[in-house]
């Protein structure tokens, strides 16, 4: 499942068209991945990002897989506040943040056992503690404290979903080798950029029963 629910900024669009096509090629997920979007040019193309959407998606998918065996794949990527909620639009409606206890109680319901879990979005980092257990990978674009780069209108992709998935997952299929690979590239491009406000320092959690999985 990816999920993109802010229209007024294009690079979210990008970002998860590029991260839906890469779960497509890398990891054999063609016709297997639900792209949700807010954006005036997918507006009755693409199911819209909305949390009753992102819970519904999660129930469908449940209904499909092995919930016992198969991984549940969920990339999020907006715009992240210091209350950790994801922002959200879709003009002229409106439409309602996301928050990881939302997220959580819904893979919960669904019964939905292995989980990876990638939140590309300032401040994302506080999503760690209320989604990570032994049954689940959470990645972050940042710590709980910093904001992540890249996120601006005129920015083609984030610098995390660029290094992440653009670059270091067409190289491996580890989750961990991209994230221990692209960390270093991401700190570089942001001091570069002249981020100001200190590193983003993305995280990474992984449970001990997610890793052979």
């Amino acid at each position: 499942i990816v999920f993109a629910p802010y229209a007024d900024d294009d690079v979210f669009l990008r970002e998860s068209t590029m991260v839906t096509q890469v779960l497509q090629d890398r990891f054999d997920a063609g016709g297997r991945v639900l792209h949700l979007a807010n954006h005036a040019s997918t507006f009755d193309s693409l199911p819209w990002a909305t949390p009753l959407n992102l819970e519904r998606a999660i129930e469908a998918v449940a209904g499909k897989m092995d919930r016992e065996q198969d991984v549940l794949f969920v990339y999020l990527t907006s715009h992240g506040a210091q209350d950790f909620k994801l922002a959200a639009s879709n003009p002229p409606l409106s439409v309602d943040t996301v928050s990881p206890g939302e997220l959580r109680q819904a893979l919960d319901n669904a019964g939905i056992r292995h989980r990876v879990i990638i939140i590309s979005a300032c401040y994302s980092g506080g999503w760690l503690g209320p989604i990570a257990d032994e049954n689940t990978l959470v990645m972050t674009a940042a710590d709980a404290t910093h904001t992540s780069f890249g996120c601006g209108s005129g920015s083609q992709l984030t610098f995390f979903g660029r290094a992440l998935f653009d670059e270091q997952l067409r190289r491996t299929r580890s989750l961990e080798q991209a994230f221990a690979a692209a960390v270093p590239v991401i700190k570089k491009r942001e001091d570069e950029a002249g981020k100001t406000d200190g590193f983003s320092n993305p995280q990474m959690l992984v449970g001990e029963k997610i890793r052979p999985v």
